[in-house]
């Protein structure tokens, strides 16, 4: 069977297909990657927190003993009823071990569940089970913005709620990437308004609005400042709280090009002042003073070329989802210390140093 999409998905999930025992769940949105994993196990076995019931494989380990798939596969629960495994596919290749799945398929009452990150079109492990009549590959890419309408809908609707339309757009732009993360914060939100018939956008202001922007403008501050000990640790702080990497990386590649267009207006004999006030949006009165100091401090020149590494890290971190972390943190860093190598004290760097 090929790879199910839109309703297909759901309609499996809710109710897995006898037929089609091996699902690969994958893509570049991992909270929904989980989210779907945690629903189709709960719905293929009686109890998930039975180990009898449901076994758990670590994809490096199933790397190097690629039979153990096939035998927790032909295992029948100790007291009887549907069971399952969940494979965790991490950094070595477990496509030995899915064809001798293949070759030996899983017991009647047994689904396999595999997920994995974001995969290739050619990738061995997603081109098998596309490929494979017993088995489905489930893609699971970023929320549409009609995916968070629904989304944030459906919380409000179990909150006893209703939510304002500016709310609500204010919220969709604050959200996405992740869909665990996502859901997270439209709870907060909710959880913030109980007690009330309606969330406004100061409730919206209130919670969202402080987990992940002004997370971030901490971030992405301290980098253009030149303070490496901040930038690592506020980014593990903007993780903790649900913070993508990929998030995270697109507002640092906004805030160069924010930059970079002010510089070039200083350049062409603007003020600092009126560089930024013709921002859009312009940085929030609490940035100002950092937003300022970075302007006099990064000229057009070395702003172009960290624009170009943010646009490249955005694009690295959507192609190895898995190592994200480790991707945006290594090039905020490397900011830092730029920034901290080539000046301090809001001097002006010279373009040639």
């Amino acid at each position: 069977m090929t790879a199910i999409k839109g309703a297909q998905i759901e309609a499996y999930i809710a109710q897995p297909d006898a037929r089609h025992n091996i699902a690969l769940v994958f893509g570049p949105d991992l909270g929904l990657v989980r989210e779907r994993v945690d629903a189709l196990i709960a719905n293929s076995v009686d109890d998930p927190n039975d180990p009898f019931s449901l076994a758990r494989l670590d994809g490096d380990v199933l790397a190097e003993e690629p039979q153990r798939l096939v035998e927790e596969a032909q295992t029948m629960p100790l007291f009887g009823g549907r069971r399952a495994v969940w494979v965790k596919a991490a950094a070595k290749n477990i496509i030995a071990a899915v064809d001798m799945l293949l070759a030996t398929p899983p017991a009647a009452d047994c689904r396999i569940v595999i997920e994995a990150g974001d995969l290739a079109r050619n990738a061995p492990l997603r081109v098998v089970c596309e490929r494979a009549k017993q088995a489905v590959a489930i893609a699971c890419y970023p929320d549409t913005d009609r995916d968070l309408t629904r989304l944030i809908d459906e919380e409000m609707r179990a909150a006893g709620l209703t939510i304002a339309p500016e709310a609500r757009a204010l919220l969709m732009s604050l959200v996405g990437g992740d869909r665990q993360a996502s859901r997270s914060e439209v709870r907060k939100v909710a959880l913030y308004a109980r007690g009330r018939e309606r969330v406004e956008i100061d409730d919206v202001l209130a919670i969202a609005a402080d987990a992940s922007a002004l997370t971030q403008d901490a971030i992405i501050d301290a980098a253009f400042a030149g303070r490496p000990d901040d930038v690592a640790a506020q980014f593990a702080r903007a993780r903790e709280a649900g913070s993508l990497p990929s998030v995270i990386a697109g507002a640092a590649l906004r805030q160069a090009m924010q930059l970079h267009r002010a510089r070039i207006a200083v350049d062409a004999g603007e003020s600092v002042e009126e560089a930024l006030a013709g921002l859009r949006p312009p940085p929030h009165f609490k940035r100002k003073t950092a937003v300022e100091a970075a302007l006099r401090a990064w000229p057009a020149a070395r702003l172009e070329r960290v624009l170009l590494q943010f646009a490249d890290t955005v694009l690295e971190c959507r192609r190895h989802a898995l190592v994200g972390d480790a991707i945006v943190e290594r090039a905020l860093l490397a900011t830092a210390q730029a920034a901290r190598r080539k000046g301090s004290g809001g001097r002006h760097i010279d373009p040639d140093q």
